[in-house]
């Protein structure tokens, strides 16, 4: 059976996204081994999920792309949850649409091998938070405080620390596998 992963980068005050939207704060604390783990994570990953309005950004960038993460983003099977959406046109792109819970039970026990890697959006982030069907959180705090903005955490989760990597730039990576 395959693990659901939300990898999310993290301010050092709790938010996902600042109230302006930016997304410049994701660079603070930025480099080569952070980026190195980034990527292994996204190479490891036997699929990623996303939500529609995380794969429109992603489907116009990444297919155009040559960096280190274009690889991975480009060939491994995508699975966009959406309501709306009715096509897609990035490669390996499969769009499921109903609940989210019974979906994601589904995929982790019919799906690809190795696990399956959410991209947030904060929305989409806290819907699979609340599903309870998270197996690992892997986040990436960043040394910036925002302020204000979104949280995918609306209420107290218990979670176990599985590793700690610091990295040169300054920004953490905290692994954490959900308590049954």
């Amino acid at each position: 059976m395959a693990s659901l992963v939300l990898k999310m980068s993290v301010s050092l005050d709790g938010f996902v996204a600042p109230a302006d939207g930016s997304g410049d704060w994701i660079a603070a604390g930025g480099s080569d081994d952070a980026l190195r783990w980034s990527v292994e994570t996204v190479s490891n990953a036997g699929a990623h999920l996303m939500g529609a309005a995380t794969y429109a950004v992603m489907a116009s960038y990444w297919p155009g792309d040559s960096g280190p993460f274009a690889k991975p983003m480009n060939e491994i099977p995508k699975v966009v949850f959406s309501g709306s959406l009715t096509s897609a046109d990035w490669d390996e792109t499969t769009i499921v649409a109903g609940d989210l819970a019974e979906a994601i039970t589904r995929l982790k026990k019919d799906g690809p091998d190795g696990y399956l890697l959410a991209h947030g959006g904060a929305r989409f982030a806290r819907s699979l938070v609340a599903t309870g069907l998270i197996d690992e959180y892997r986040l990436i705090v960043h040394p910036v405080v925002l302020g204000s903005g979104e949280r995918i955490f609306p209420a107290r989760l218990d979670i176990t620390p599985i590793s700690t990597t610091a990295f040169s730039g300054g920004a953490v990576a905290h692994v954490f596998a959900a308590r049954p």
